[in-house]
């Protein structure tokens, strides 16, 4: 909880603590008071999934500050529309503001980057008035949740052009994505220099996605992961949003292969879930027919207003040179990379799980009832 409330209210986070499905009725006014309750339901062992998603990303942070590797992952991470007391988007804790927090006691300047279907407005909006942070987001913009990220929101008081936004539209594949993710990430790389990166790796703009309207690839998502690994800055990569389960799968398992430098085949290998992947059991998916609504001269546009904005910067802010604030969580013990995976998920473990009926869904839709709910990213 300590660390939760270096940027949450405390009220809000007792909130989260205290409630649970068996005693809501007490809390109305409060769930109301914190948007908890339609798109950010109540369920058992919230609090707990809210500890184990900002405890991952605040480990990494501190893992990487210390040299202790250089790149981490937090997969249950990346839940970037959670504000300061209300939560967003099936987003109750913004782990990335706290992971980002912990960055800056090591260095000076950190980017983030979020290529999530949705905009990451939590983030921003958490880093909106500071130099020390540059957020990149590029999302689907337009009557869609959360209705931010206009391009011409940049910032505003010493954070003035330090927000950066790509509102695209529908449809866009691999080649479309690579010509405006590259240069400006480049641009923003050279022009800011940070001594971090935060990637938030939403699968909701892979092609296909229940909820998205993009038409990446795996391997488009994942050239995304290649490009900004090549800078060889300490790199924290964390999960988000994506509603068709079966390439959320592929595709993280992919940017871990990529995070490590490892190939993998394409041809998935038997395991518990196999029959998930049916009928082509491949790591790989193809792109669809949808039609690119976003043409060569509108992302130029948006490109070059881009770079616009980054010529009004000071090239690299300084920081005055201050002590250095303890560490968000000790992670002394490297233990547990030695620990075997048996020993860390024992089969008493293992036992409690409950699988569902409709586990192994074949349908295009997964079984998965959307109701209203604009976003889970």
């Amino acid at each position: 909880m300590d660390e939760m409330i270096k940027f949450h209210s405390d009220e809000y986070i007792k909130f989260l603590k205290n409630i649970r499905p068996d005693n809501m009725n007490e809390y109305t006014k409060f769930m109301q008071r914190y948007n908890v309750g339609e798109d950010c339901p109540v369920f058992h062992g919230l609090y707990e999934f809210c500890q184990l998603s900002a405890g991952g990303s605040i480990a990494s942070a501190v893992k990487l500050n210390k040299k202790a590797a250089d790149i981490c992952i937090n997969w249950s991470g990346g839940l970037h529309h959670a504000k300061k007391s209300e939560a967003s988007g099936f987003c109750y804790v913004n782990d990335i503001v706290l992971a980002i927090l912990e960055l800056l006691k090591y260095h000076q300047r950190v980017l983030y980057i979020d290529i999530d279907m949705h905009h990451g407005d939590g983030v921003e909006e958490a880093f909106f008035t500071t130099d020390r942070v540059m957020t990149i987001s590029f999302h689907k913009y337009g009557e869609y949740f959360p209705g931010t990220g206009d391009l011409s929101d940049i910032g505003a008081g010493r954070g003035k052009y330090y927000a950066v936004n790509i509102p695209l539209k529908d449809g866009i594949d691999d080649d479309s994505y690579k010509t405006i993710f590259e240069p400006v990430v480049s641009k923003v790389i050279e022009t800011f220099q940070p001594s971090a990166i935060v990637l938030q790796c939403g699968a909701d703009s892979l092609t296909g996605d229940r909820l998205g309207c993009f038409n990446l690839t795996i391997k488009g998502h994942g050239k995304c992961v290649e490009f900004v690994k090549k800078y060889g800055l300490p790199l924290l990569m964390l999960g988000g949003g994506g509603y068709t389960i079966r390439n959320v799968s592929r595709c993280w398992t992919y940017e871990t292969s990529i995070a490590l430098g490892v190939e993998i085949a394409n041809i998935l290998p038997y395991n518990d879930y196999f029959e998930y992947f049916g009928p082509d059991f491949n790591l790989h998916i193809t792109q669809s027919n949808d039609t690119n609504q976003n043409d060569a001269e509108y992302l130029e546009k948006i490109k070059m207003r881009i770079f616009e904005n980054l010529r009004m910067l000071p090239h690299a802010p300084g920081v005055q040179i201050q002590d250095i604030p303890e560490d968000g969580i000790n992670i002394e013990s490297n233990d547990e990379d030695k620990i075997s995976v048996d020993q860390r998920n024992p089969q008493k473990i293992q036992d409690k799980r409950i699988i569902g009926d409709n586990e192994f869904s074949d349908s295009e839709d997964e079984s998965f009832p959307v109701h209203n709910r604009r976003d889970m990213s």
